[in-house]
């Protein structure tokens, strides 16, 4: 069951998780990219070159720190107008000023400004769509770039009900994108940008069990992140396959690659023992690797890192995890580290060959949507992500559950109304 022990299919004939091939498949391929992602992407600059961006408006989700906070200075930089969609707006106006500080020599002002989104409320995620389809100009970019993975941590719901990985990872997203389709319409060719995570290849989605509470499977931050990754991946699908052509919308996932940033709130450790939990993944490894494994090898283990993701290049880059008083791992938040994970999107936003791969797999009616690697190749996404009958599952109870009329995608792209039962109730 994703990140837990595999059962694939139930007496009644109904898939209710990986399989066990699936589920080694899906854990090769996230070693793999953690053990090699730096030579995989040594071909790419960092940071990546843009082009000019001047008539390019984007939005961007979770932008005040780590992989957000890098792409949105970057396209500002290449002189897009950036949106900073954030929970944190005093934070995100300080970041403004500093730019425009240590930029003020280098050309005009950069065109930024500040949104206020909580991803944990679907009623905020409506009233910023209203107030930007109010504007009634183009949107060219929406990259969904915030997400959370609280590791080791206990199951959390959102104030609408919804576990919080599932509502902030996928369901707050998808509202906003299909609330943003008249804008995107208005901007086309237009772009929705799903930062997305390779940890989807160990995820499954049960649509009758979204929020993980029926007890099936026992619930962990792991379980919950890997199953909201997939459902993005899943939702998007249907979306690029739904959309027409003439539309000019594109819609993309994107893997960063392994990089430590806020999205990650809690001790690396606690996913390593949820990973070899004997609960969960049937642990034959567990207890061995708990009990000979002493906390000062463990952070030797974890130093392995240092070889692997987007290494550091100088003494002063180095990336050390230190053992703090209050218990809990930390790393330093390197600027370098993170722009290399930043390049997927940017790539993804901005490169004009992309509209053309997107427009060849839609043509070709690939099942699944463009999914680009942390080192901006395409890439597949995962065994269960090309199941279109659980995608299509997906899509209408994320549908449901985000208060969207099953006709909404065709309402929105031709301009008429749809109501959502988040919206505000007019007296």
């Amino acid at each position: 069951m994703a990140a837990s022990a595999p059962v694939s299919v139930a007496s009644n004939g109904k898939k209710e998780g990986l399989g066990w091939i699936e589920w080694g498949r899906g854990w090769y391929n996230i070693v793999t990219e953690f053990l090699f992602q730096r030579i995989m992407a040594s071909h790419l600059e960092n940071p990546l070159s843009l082009p000019p961006l001047n008539d390019v408006t984007c939005i961007v989700t979770g932008c005040t720190s780590g992989i957000g906070l890098q792409i949105a200075r970057q396209l500002a930089k290449s002189g897009a107008h950036v949106v900073m969609a954030v929970r944190k707006t005093k934070m995100a106006q300080e970041l403004i000023q500093k730019w425009q500080t240590e930029d003020s020599e280098m050309g005009p002002p950069l065109n930024v400004e500040v949104m206020e989104l909580d991803l944990l409320s679907l009623k905020s995620v409506v009233r910023f769509a209203e107030a930007w389809n109010a504007r009634l100009g183009p949107l060219h970019v929406l990259i969904n770039n915030a997400g959370i993975f609280s590791i080791g941590e206990p199951q959390h719901f959102s104030e609408d009900g919804y576990e919080t990985h599932m509502q902030v990872n996928h369901l707050a997203p998808t509202l906003l994108s299909m609330l943003l389709m008249p804008s995107l319409v208005r901007g086309s060719p237009s772009r929705i940008i799903n930062v997305n995570s390779i940890m989807h290849y160990v995820g499954f989605v049960d649509t009758e069990d979204m929020n993980l509470v029926s007890g099936k499977r026992k619930y962990t931050s792991l379980l919950g992140y890997c199953n909201s990754k997939l459902a993005q991946v899943k939702f998007s699908s249907i979306l690029q396959k739904r959309l027409p052509i003439e539309a000019g919308i594109h819609v993309l996932c994107v893997s960063p690659g392994i990089v430590h940033t806020n999205v990650i709130s809690a001790d690396p450790l606690a996913i390593v023992d949820q990973a070899f939990d004997p609960t969960l993944s049937g642990g034959v490894w567990a207890p061995t690797f708990r009990r000979y494994l002493r906390l000062d090898e463990m952070v030797q283990f974890l130093d392995l890192a240092f070889l692997i993701p987007f290494r550091p290049t100088t003494r002063e880059d180095v990336w050390t995890w230190r053992w703090e008083k209050g218990g809990r791992f930390t790393a330093r938040d390197l600027p370098r580290i993170v722009q290399a994970g930043s390049r997927s999107s940017l790539f993804a936003a901005t490169d004009p060959q992309v509209s053309e791969y997107c427009e060849l797999l839609k043509t070709e009616e690939w099942p699944i949507c463009p999914y680009i690697s942390h080192d901006c190749r395409p890439t597949n996404a995962s065994e269960e992500a090309h199941n279109l009958e659980t995608s299509q599952n997906v899509w209408e109870k994320t549908l449901e559950l985000i208060g969207l009329p099953v006709d909404a995608l065709e309402k929105l792209i031709s301009g008429e109304e749809v109501q959502c039962k988040y919206q505000k109730k007019e007296a």
